[in-house]
């Protein structure tokens, strides 16, 4: 914890960990603080969230009530940054508004083939296979550099996310029911034509498909400047029982050209976060 300056009376204080170890062990041992509430509120929102929830929240009645109030995350979301897409329309639980926005994180390993096929179940490769190369088109974004590019026969690769293992209870994916978006770019060879096709499904626990995204395939004619597109949705009031999301994507080229001639895709996405988020 950095040292927290913070006005009482008039007089600004100054509170280190050790400071506020000894806060905490007379609270603990039932002993009459003379700090107040306010002060010690502060001094909450500058501990990392985790441990106000599961150290500094079981300390007191008192200390509980400051955790569980929805000022108090709210705050948090305000000095962080997060905000909600409606002001007028504040969102229900704030402290699950700040976590899941807080620890959004891309669940899919591996997306912009940095580390060439790995965290990639193959499904279909065919000819001349899977292949991983740097990007011969400019990306939107440059921290992009390299892509999975497929070949003459249709090539498909897919990952399987389990919600728990990363961390989302079936409870919370029941009850909360969060929003789940996907993203995708894919990309033609300039010089040859190309089909892109992807498929993602949330699954319950036997992978039975509860929702499925399944566009139409995208073809590129031959010799084309087509840039980088993006393709993505956001899956909503999909239901309880979702378990796990399945991430499909591929294509191959339409000229039959042996080597790695056809669509390329990269910076692949699946996020989980609140319905509020700005």
């Amino acid at each position: 914890m950095r040292p927290v300056s913070i006005s009482t009376g008039g007089q600004w204080t100054s509170f280190t960990a050790s400071s506020f170890n000894l806060l905490f062990l007379c609270q603990c041992s039932g002993q009459q603080s003379a700090v107040p509430l306010a002060v010690v509120e502060e001094i909450l929102l500058n501990l990392p969230a985790h441990q106000v929830v599961q150290v500094c929240r079981l300390v007191c009645h008192e200390w509980k009530e400051l955790v569980d109030s929805a000022a108090h995350w709210r705050e948090r979301c305000r000095t962080e940054g997060f905000q909600p897409y409606n002001a007028s329309s504040p969102p229900e639980d704030w402290r699950l508004f700040y976590f899941l926005s807080k620890f959004r994180r891309n669940l899919l390993k591996n997306p912009r083939a940095d580390d060439g096929l790995q965290g990639w179940e193959i499904g279909q490769s065919g000819a001349d296979r899977w292949a991983t190369e740097r990007n011969s088109k400019l990306f939107p974004d440059n921290t992009v550099t390299k892509c999975f590019v497929t070949s003459q026969s249709q090539c498909f690769k897919e990952q399987l996310i389990d919600l728990k293992k990363e961390g989302y209870s079936d409870a919370f994916m029941d009850q909360q029911r969060p929003h789940i978006k996907i993203s995708d770019w894919y990309a033609p060879c300039f010089d040859c034509g190309s089909e892109y096709q992807i498929c993602v499904e949330l699954l319950d626990q036997k992978k039975t498909p509860i929702k499925t995204f399944q566009p139409e395939k995208v073809i590129f004619s031959f010799r084309n400047s087509q840039p980088w597109c993006e393709t993505s949705h956001v899956f909503k009031n999909y239901g309880p029982g979702v378990r796990f999301v399945r991430f499909t994507h591929g294509g191959n080229d339409t000229q039959y050209w042996a080597g790695h001639y056809g669509i390329r895709v990269t910076n692949s996405s699946v996020v989980i976060y609140p319905a509020d988020e700005r």
